[in-house]
């Protein structure tokens, strides 16, 4: 059974996603105080599969939460924002967070972000566990490391965060071809992109500021409007540049 952490003051919702997350296999662990639910999740006392956080919280908002756990814990971490707050999702996803889900919402479809998040968190595990030799990827002046799951930047290592890492890694393998933004929402947020839906690009935006927009004379991270992105290949654009 997964254990969830869930931190929010809505004593209803949360009796509701106990009452509805049991069946589904999930133990549900409501605390309805921005402070405690930090204290809770950075105690050590259970560990958490998943925490749940609300942004509008007594003692402590929800991004303060964030920024705290993110500091000390690489649990996953599913925002709950108001429907209209496209700003509070963007920060939230700048911040650390590794998907929202937009308020009020469906049970069921808190069940399937969550198992989305827990299956990629597990297949990242899997995925460690059974690499006697870390394999590693050397891409201009990147070094992505899967092993350890660090990216250095000409040597300096750069703070990632999980989803961040995961999108560089498909980028960087497909490095001079275009990865669409539903290949992206697929592979790393395990779910197909919704209308309207803005995730792939946040957690893009961010990448790219922390990496660094340019690669010499060359846009690092291209956007192909209406389509995806594309990583700059550097030994095509050394061919590019020596027979100009």
């Amino acid at each position: 059974m997964s254990r969830l952490l869930v931190i929010d003051d809505d004593t209803e919702l949360c009796e509701l996603l106990s009452d509805y997350l049991k069946p589904e296999g999930f133990e549900v662990i409501p605390v309805h105080d921005g402070r405690l639910g930090l204290q809770e999740a950075l105690s050590g006392a259970m560990e958490y599969d998943l925490i749940v956080l609300d942004i509008m919280l007594p003692g402590m908002n929800g991004f303060e939460v964030l920024q705290r756990i993110r500091s000390q814990l690489d649990t996953p971490v599913l925002m709950l924002t108001a429907r209209d707050e496209e700003v509070d999702r963007i920060v939230g996803l700048e911040m650390g967070a590794d998907d929202y889900l937009p308020k009020p919402f469906n049970p069921r479809e808190l069940v399937a972000r969550a198992r989305a998040i827990l299956r990629r968190t597990k297949d990242r595990q899997d995925k460690g566990a059974v690499a006697f030799t870390p394999e590693r990827i050397l891409l201009g002046d990147i070094d992505l490391d899967m092993g350890t799951r660090v990216v250095r930047r000409n040597g300096e290592g750069l703070e990632l965060t999980s989803v961040e890492f995961n999108i560089l890694e498909i980028l960087l393998r497909a490095a001079g071809r275009v990865v669409t933004r539903e290949q992206l929402a697929e592979s790393v947020l395990g779910r197909p992109l919704t209308a309207y839906d803005r995730s792939v690009d946040v957690h893009l935006s961010s990448l790219r500021k922390k990496l660094g927009h340019r690669y010499g004379e060359n846009e690092r991270i291209k956007t192909v409007r209406g389509v995806g992105y594309i990583y700059a290949n550097p030994s095509a654009l050394d061919g590019e540049q020596a027979g100009e």
